[in-house]
Parts: structure tokens; sequence; C-alpha cells
């Protein structure tokens, strides 16, 4: 590659990142998914630009550029409140409705997994070790046995801040493999959501016949409502990529890829708000055994209803241009 010919090839690349990183903040977050696209050709830029030995001002020019993309993608930004109060009042949810046909699938095809599982395991109480390890079964046993020493609290977890930041990170991992492994064609998302679907149907089936049905149901139906949510919004986002990426419709893959980005980006962000709030009801709330059952039954399905009418009515007749 000669440096006149790689001059001419990304010139325009160059000239239109320097654009983002100089304009208006408001142009940037319009232009997250190509500003990171670009970032990322950039910096190959300057690794070929050293390799072939180009001129300095060459390797100059890029140089500063990927330190603007640097401080830009790594610096500290603060969130305005108004600025999050629009995306949870009205981005969030209009996102959410705008792909009700995705999302209305994925929540069919995770219950019904889920369901077919659980009635499975209740009905045939010995298939349960057959898809699932002893030492796992026993251990969810464990926890949800009133007598246990582990009774609603994973093991090496010794208080209610542990248990916060446990259900942090196992919900968060779980939700960003479901997202990542969409970029497969979607088959990813696809296998996590069916996986989560049946082990959570075999656990139940498993503790249902292990007699610890009213703790069990007493003890997920609160924070279940953000965490299952958030994972099937999680993989519906990554089915979006994995799906743009094939089917275009009459857009470059470049552009139709930017498109998926950016319906899925606000999604994974909302839901990564809704696994925090999972993760406190989880901790603090869900782990309580100690409340009237009836109290923690009213309380879960409150809040289902709750989150389904927020869903169904937040940010209607409100035009919201804003996107993570």
């Amino acid at each position: 590659m000669t440096e006149r010919n790689f001059i001419q090839q990304r010139e325009h690349d160059w000239i239109e990142f320097s654009r983002l990183v100089t304009g208006k903040k408001s142009i940037l977050r319009k232009e997250t998914v190509s500003f990171v696209l670009k970032f990322r050709m950039l910096t190959q830029d300057l690794n070929t630009a050293k390799t072939y030995g180009f001129d300095p001002a060459i390797i100059e020019r890029l140089n500063i550029l990927v330190n603007n993309g640097n401080q830009i993608l790594y610096a500290q930004h603060n969130w305005p409140l108004k600025t999050l109060l629009r995306f949870i009042l009205q981005t969030f949810p209009q996102k959410v409705r705008s792909h009700w046909r995705g999302i209305l699938a994925a929540f069919l095809l995770f219950y019904g997994l889920e369901l077919f599982f659980a009635f499975l395991c209740v009905r045939f109480p010995g298939i349960a070790e057959d898809l699932v390890s002893a030492q796992i079964l026993d251990n969810i046993e464990e926890m949800y046995n009133p007598e246990s020493e582990h009774f609603l609290m994973p093991r090496d977890v010794k208080n209610d801040a542990d248990m916060f930041g446990f259900y942090i990170y196992n919900n968060i991992s779980i939700a960003f493999r479901t997202f990542a492994s969409g970029i497969f064609a979607g088959i990813g998302s696809l296998f996590y959501l069916c996986f989560n679907a049946g082990f959570l149907g075999i656990v139940e089936g498993h503790v249902i016949n292990a007699g610890h049905a009213k703790t069990l149901f007493s003890f997920i139906i609160a924070h279940s409502a953000f965490e299952v949510t958030a994972i099937i919004f999680s993989a519906h986002a990554g089915l979006l990529l994995g799906y743009r990426f094939f089917v275009t419709k009459g857009l470059t893959r470049g552009a139709s890829i930017k498109k998926a980005g950016q319906d899925a980006l606000p999604i994974i962000a909302g839901s990564t708000m809704m696994l925090v709030i999972a993760a406190v009801i989880e901790a603090f709330w869900s782990s309580k055994h100690y409340l009237p059952f009836t109290l923690r039954i009213i309380v879960g399905i409150s809040i289902w209803i709750l989150l389904l009418l927020y869903f169904l009515l937040a940010g209607r007749g409100k035009n919201s241009e804003y996107s993570v």
C-alpha cells in the first residue's frame, strides 16, 4: 500500500471523525454508533501508518484524532438529571413499544419453555437430575429450604450488601452474554434465551417437588418482574443486531447495523437499569423471609402491574429523539 493511496482511501473518514469529536455534543449523541465504528477504524489506520513508516505528519495527525477519541470514549461524563428522566419516562418505553412484536415473541418463547420444563419436571420428578447436575440441584434446594443455613442466600454471601453485589454481577453478566452473542446471526441470543428459560423451569419444577413452592414463589415474584423482563429485552436486542446484519431492507450492511444499534442501545441501557433495580429488590426485599407471605405476593403482583403500565403508557404522545 502506498502512502498516497492510503490517504485517498481513508481521508474522508478522518474528516468525518474530526467533525464528530469537535462538533456539538448533540451531534455526537445522535451518531454514537458511527463514532465507535470510525474510532476503531482510525486506530487501525494509525497502526497501518506506523507499520509502513508513512510521513510523520500523517502519523501525528492520526495520533491526535485517536487521542481526541480516547478522551471522549473513556472520559467521565455526567448524565444530566433532565436527560436521565427523559430517557426513563420517554425514550426507553417508546423504544420498547416500537419493537413490541419481536419482544412479545421473545416473551412467549421464554415463558413457554419455562412452563414446559417446569411441568415436565413436576410430572416426572426424576428428569431434573438428567438435565441438571445433582450438585446444582442440591444447592438450589438448600437455598429454598427454610431449615437450611443458606436459606434464601447464595453460598459465600454473608449480608445484604454482599448479596446485592452478587446479584448485580450475576444479572448483568447474563444479560450481556445474551445481548453480545447476538452478533452470531442472532443464534447466540436465541440460545441463551432458551437456555435460561429451560434452566429456570427445571429449577422451579425441582423446588416444587421438594416441597418449597411457597418459599420459591414468594422469593422470586417481586424482582423477577425486572430481572426476567430485562433479560428478554437483551435477547431481543441481540436478535435485532443479528437480523439486521442479514436483512438490510435496501440499506448498506453498515447502515443497517447502524440503524439496529440505534434501536438496540436504548433497550440495553434501560435493561441495565432494570437489572440494578432487580438486584436491589432481590437483596433487600425478596430475601426477607420473615415478612408475611401474603404481603410479599401482593407487592410482587403490584410490581408486575406497575411495570406493565409503565411500558404501555409512559411517553405516549411525546416525541423523543434521544438515543443512547
